[in-house]
């Protein structure tokens, strides 16, 4: 039995697309070309392919071409949908970072001790955070270029303010968990001193108490993604 092949498969989305399913439908091997972005000469190549492989039925009349999908063809592609559609649901619904504890620089105490910070935190994520952040360091590079799609994710935003006196960034929060035991939040901060290589968590409690954590602790943190 032939197998559909992949470059075939754009071809059979277009004709579906314009209804080849039930109906003969006229087309033009350059607008079928430009449609699946490949040349006129590719386009015929893949309607003679198709069509000596039953997954079409073509009849030509002079310039005309009326091209149908044969119920063969139907068939291969309900079963790469299947496919893919199973593919798509087992995917993790989560990021999953690796890294290596190390210590601050003392600042989180006094941004997460702010007021205008504190109340937008315990009305928005349902809790006060405990003054600090815990700093992992993500060693490998995969992770380093994992955490950088939560910039343009939609967290929980904590949003910026002024006290007169200087204006300060905002927050956005991810639920997160830490070593599958301790629940926390991770948080991307509009303005850092901290290079990509660090994340920063919150959480309610004193995480390096709660997790039994020091420097060089290995970690990991799932964040879950609402897609």
């Amino acid at each position: 039995m032939t197998e559909l092949k992949i470059q075939h498969i754009l071809t059979l989305s277009y004709l579906l697309s314009k209804g080849a399913k039930y109906n003969y439908v006229s087309i033009t091997t350059s607008s079928l070309g430009k449609n699946i972005k490949k040349s006129q000469q590719a386009a015929s190549k893949h309607l003679l392919e198709l069509e000596q492989n039953q997954f079409i039925e073509r009849i030509i009349s002079g310039r005309n071409i009326s091209v149908k999908i044969t119920s063969k063809g139907y068939s291969e592609m309900v079963k790469l949908s299947a496919i893919l559609q199973k593919s798509l649901d087992s995917s993790p619904s989560h990021v999953e970072l690796k890294g290596t504890l190390v210590s601050g620089m003392g600042e989180g105490a006094y941004y997460m001790g702010l007021k205008g910070y504190t109340k937008q935190f315990q009305s928005k994520i349902g809790y006060v955070p405990y003054p600090g952040t815990l700093n992992v360091r993500l060693d490998q590079k995969i992770h380093q270029e994992a955490i950088k799609q939560f910039e343009t994710l939609n967290g929980v935003k904590i949003n910026s303010f002024s006290d007169g006196k200087r204006t300060y960034g905002w927050v956005k929060c991810f639920n997160a968990k830490l070593n599958n035991s301790t629940n926390c939040e991770l948080i991307i901060l509009e303005r850092t001193h901290h290079d990509d290589s660090i994340i920063e968590l919150i959480s309610k409690s004193c995480m390096r108490k709660t997790a039994k954590l020091k420097d060089g602790s290995k970690v990991s943190i799932k964040i879950p993604i609402n897609s």
